[in-house]
């Protein structure tokens, strides 16, 4: 059914109108890569370089190994989004004799660490998209880059930020304008130290790949190996999973770096608890806890005592300002029978997503009895069957675009939909295998409609545990490039409220599928205080708004609610999909609101074929 054009329109609705996009900008989501679109992922030497270095090291790309030798060239990774600079600082290491290499784009730092191995990274401090001190944490979050120095060159002379960029995990800070002289000796100062410590190990070497250098707090890699031990000794214990509340909220109100020293010193509070019990940051906002050879019958006052703890404690962000932080904690025995650390970690991490709707915040994780595991099992017995639903452009657009519904049609003809089936593929542990056999199927039949010359843009929806394997990511990248897919056709949806929880992985899922062009959708979105400031740290191309949105019509305090929510997002370069619209009345309310998509059964229903008639749709 067609949504006609009123007569005239009120001022603002026509602004509305001139900001709605007729299409996504091209490559609008670049924003988040800054000048990707015209600068290189790396630099190129300068025109004259210097001798060349011994033959061990004469390569600056996909080269052998590195010689341990003291005396091998020092290398310097040079993280700048200023071309000029970059070139300038490496000309000057290359001049001294060392091997530098230039990454212009942050999201591009994790790999070129772990091909290039610098003895040192040189961070410029202000970067769009990802800036240094964020960076550097994600950097340290890595067992293996723990040591690795980080010297910060800033042209802010701030002391706070200054005292910041150090509290972020670097080792040292350089002010703009540097001279030549001083990059050189600060360079190789900090490098002979690195050496000389890697050649003479301390009695304490043992410990450094369980301790994060900063916090002193155990390592997220060391922590589940000690799980896995624990599991395969049959150890009695719990396994503890601490979210502390409105994350988001915390870090939009007082700034990264401060949020940053915050989570800290959460971790250091929740560590004094108990000093027995390991404790490791997870992501942002969560920590898990391994209390060995506790009592089980103890589990829940110690979850609680966890709680509590945080609760009671008045944690300083600012000078003058104190703040309590809520929390949730989720627990489980370990003598459950849990495979292997993964498993006991996911079993943790639901429990606390139970704990969040509990009063108290504590709730225990209870298995499924063999006859509920047996039937989730069950469940998942058929054959995956997609269906598909249009996303028709308000202003007119010819391309095709579905999103995806996952359907199973059980061996008795019974067709599932996927708020039954993707429950059980989680609690069996099989959603991994289940998303990829989604996405299979969409990239496939991208691939087929573009070899007949007919694009084709599809939403999937994936969980954020599979996003959070880097193997899903290898094969996905692998994938599109294998079957010569563009990238921009397909878009991955993440849930809200999946989203909220697992900011930080998928954030870094996200920017690594950046280079290959795909697009991300933030799904059933509620406007609030963390879930606006999604909007900003996650590079989003899309916003799908809640279904109790198609109700705006009849609801003045809920299309003031859209209008607002259209409105930021057009600011931040986002497009704005209405769903579930069944009547005119809702498709005009969206269209008055400035939404730039309509999905729902006004334009068409869910089917099993991709035919909709994109270029005579009109609303």
């Amino acid at each position: 059914m067609a949504v006609r054009e009123p007569a005239s329109l009120p001022e603002d609705a026509a602004a509305r109108q001139r900001m709605r996009a007729e299409a996504p900008p091209p490559h609008y989501w670049r924003r988040w890569t800054g000048d990707a679109a015209t600068m290189p992922a790396a630099a190129t030497p300068p025109a004259d370089p210097p001798p060349p270095a011994p033959a061990a090291a004469a390569s600056t790309g996909g080269e052998a190994p590195r010689d341990s030798n003291a005396e091998s060239p020092f290398r310097i990774l040079i993280v700048e989004d200023d071309r000029t600079q970059a070139l300038f600082a490496q000309s000057v290491l290359h001049g001294a004799g060392m091997k530098a290499e230039v990454q212009m784009q942050p999201d591009g730092v994790i790999d070129a660490i772990g091909r290039f191995d610098p003895d040192l990274i040189l961070m410029d401090l202000h970067m769009p998209g990802l800036d240094g001190m964020r960076l550097t944490t994600l950097i340290r979050q890595q067992p293996e880059f723990q040591l690795l120095p980080i010297v910060f060159l800033t042209g802010d002379p701030d002391p706070e930020r200054q005292f910041e960029v150090l509290e972020s995990g670097a080792d040292d800070f350089l002010t703009k304008p540097i001279r030549p002289r001083h990059l050189i000796a600060a360079v190789s100062n900090r490098i002979q130290r690195s050496r000389a410590q890697q050649r003479q190990p301390s009695p304490q070497a043992s410990a450094v790949l369980r301790s994060h250098p900063e916090t002193g707090l155990a390592t997220r890699g060391w922590l589940l190996q000690q799980v896995d031990e624990a599991l395969r000794a049959g150890a009695s214990g719990g396994l503890f999973f601490i979210e502390i509340a409105s994350a988001l909220g915390l870090r939009e109100r007082y700034g990264y770096a401060a949020f940053e020293r915050l989570m800290a010193q959460a971790g250091m509070c929740l560590a004094r608890i108990d000093a027995t019990a390991p404790l490791a940051r997870l992501n942002d906002n969560s920590f898990l806890a391994l209390a060995r050879g506790l009592d089980e019958s103890a589990l829940e006052s110690h979850a609680q005592r966890l709680r509590a703890g945080l609760a009671e404690h008045g944690f300083a962000v600012r000078e003058d300002e104190q703040v309590q932080l809520r929390s949730a904690v989720g627990y489980t025995a370990l003598s459950l029978g849990f495979e292997d650390a993964g498993s006991a970690l996911e079993a943790t991490e639901r429990s606390a997503l139970q704990a969040r709707l509990h009063s108290e915040g504590v709730a225990a994780y209870v298995p499924p009895s063999d006859t509920e595991a047996q039937e989730r099992l069950a469940l998942l017995e058929g054959q995956l069957e997609l269906a598909y639903q249009p996303i028709v452009a308000v202003a007119g657009n010819e391309q095709a675009q579905y999103q995806v519904l996952l359907r199973l049609r059980r061996p008795d003809g019974t067709l599932l939909s996927a708020g039954q089936v993707v429950p059980a593929a989680e609690a069996s542990g099989r959603i991994a295998d289940l998303d990829q056999q989604v996405m299979e199927h969409a990239l496939d039949m991208i691939a087929q409609r573009g070899a007949e010359g007919r694009p084709l843009r599809l939403f999937v929806s994936q969980s954020p545990r599979t996003l959070a394997r880097e193997a899903f990511a290898d094969w996905l990248l692998q994938t599109i490039a294998q079957r010569g897919i563009d990238g921009t056709s397909v878009v991955i949806d993440l849930r809200l409220g999946d989203a909220l929880i697992h900011s930080v992985t998928l954030g870094e899922f996200c920017r690594r599928l950046m280079a290959a062009g795909v697009q991300f959708c933030l799904s059933q979105f509620e406007p609030g205080t963390e879930a606006d400031a999604l909007l900003n740290q996650l590079p989003l191309g899309y916003v799908r708004m809640a279904a109790r949105f198609a109700g705006a019509h009849a609801d003045a305090t809920l299309r003031d609610q859209l209008r607002g929510v259209i409105d930021q997002a057009h600011r931040l370069g986002l497009q704005v999909i209405g769903q579930q619209i069944e009547d005119p009345q809702a498709a005009a309310a969206m269209w008055m609101g400035g939404i730039d998509y309509i999905q729902g059964n006004l334009v068409s229903s869910v089917g099993s074929e991709l035919d909709f008639d994109f270029q005579n749709a009109v609303l």
